[in-house]
């Protein structure tokens, strides 16, 4: 039996985890797949508080963890859960041969990347096709060669830029005429020599199955519904996210997306368990508002368990 269990690795979980364990809790962590979320998957974060020169993704999720630990948090690595069985006032949850009870229960399992869903995707998948430019763009099979990225937002733009140290030219193909990036993204993207922004254009398909890699990537330019192909040696996909909540349909509120839906504070539709992170944030989804998110659902777990 356990007074709380996290669900999650990343900033929601592990900040969650911290004040649990300053409050005595000694809150139990299942990192899921992904130790430290999609944060690891971002070279240099440069908007999170207290890093005035940037902080590495991963280094930033280390800490983090070492900060939990340091007062008390354990960490079981692997898969977040096989099975979760909501109840009151006990909740059990399955993870391999284990089972573990808890009082309370923090959902912080983030989100996952979207996928385009057009042929060529999946079966090119790791021969060209990727959903990190920051944990594939410096393979040799991308050097010197033309990539495309897919995309419009934050994420996008900062994968675009990041491949230009390695590849020779950047395809930003965006089904707008103009990006959804924050200002300074959208800037620093565009004004650089190596990127071609491709306008109000969709992808129909990825090209290369006949050849086991990609070779290029068909696109519809949306005015005048013309295709055409983009010679290119990768593609990189960033069209955001997934909120990683499946092993909770039906068991919790979500909306039609599948974010977890929350209030008061953190609470979810069921009595101790509590939600933070990306996996119920559609709006903001950076690290600062997960953090800040984890904290709460801390607090209210805390105070929860105290009978407040």
């Amino acid at each position: 039996m356990r007074d709380v269990v996290i669900l999650g690795s990343g900033c929601a979980g592990w900040t969650a985890a911290l004040y649990l364990a300053r409050a005595n809790l000694k809150p139990l962590v299942y990192t899921g797949t992904q130790t430290g979320g999609l944060l690891t998957t971002t070279s240099v974060v440069e908007n999170y508080p207290g890093f005035p020169k940037g902080v590495d993704g991963t280094t930033l999720m280390v800490q983090m963890m070492e900060q939990a630990q340091k007062f008390g948090a354990e960490v079981e690595f692997g898969v977040v859960a096989d099975e979760v069985i909501l109840g009151r006032p006990v909740h059990r949850i399955r993870a391999g041969s284990k089972t573990i009870e808890t009082k309370a229960l923090i959902v912080s399992t983030g989100a996952g990347h979207r996928h385009l869903g057009v042929p060529g995707e999946k079966e090119l998948e790791t021969k060209g096709v990727t959903y990190c430019a920051t944990c594939d763009g410096a393979l040799p099979m991308f050097r010197d060669q033309p990539v495309v990225v897919v995309g419009g937002g934050d994420s996008a733009c900062e994968e675009a830029t990041f491949l230009t140290r390695f590849a020779s030219k950047v395809y930003l193909v965006h089904r707008r005429g103009e990006l959804r990036a924050s200002k300074i993204m959208a800037e620093r993207a565009l004004g650089n020599a190596k990127i071609q922004p491709v306008w109000n254009a969709v992808v129909e398909s990825v090209e290369g199955t006949k050849e086991g890699k990609v070779t290029g990537v068909r696109v519809k330019d949306m005015p005048s519904g013309k295709s055409s192909v983009i010679g290119c040696a990768g593609v990189f996909i960033a069209v955001g996210h997934v909120p990683n909540t499946q092993i909770f349909q039906k068991k919790l509120t979500m909306d039609e997306a599948g974010y977890l839906q929350l209030g008061p504070g953190s609470r979810t539709n069921v009595e101790g368990v509590f939600g933070a992170g990306d996996c119920a944030d559609k709006v903001y989804r950076q690290a600062i508002t997960a953090a800040g998110m984890g904290c709460m659902a801390a607090i209210d777990a805390e105070r929860y368990l105290a009978g407040a």
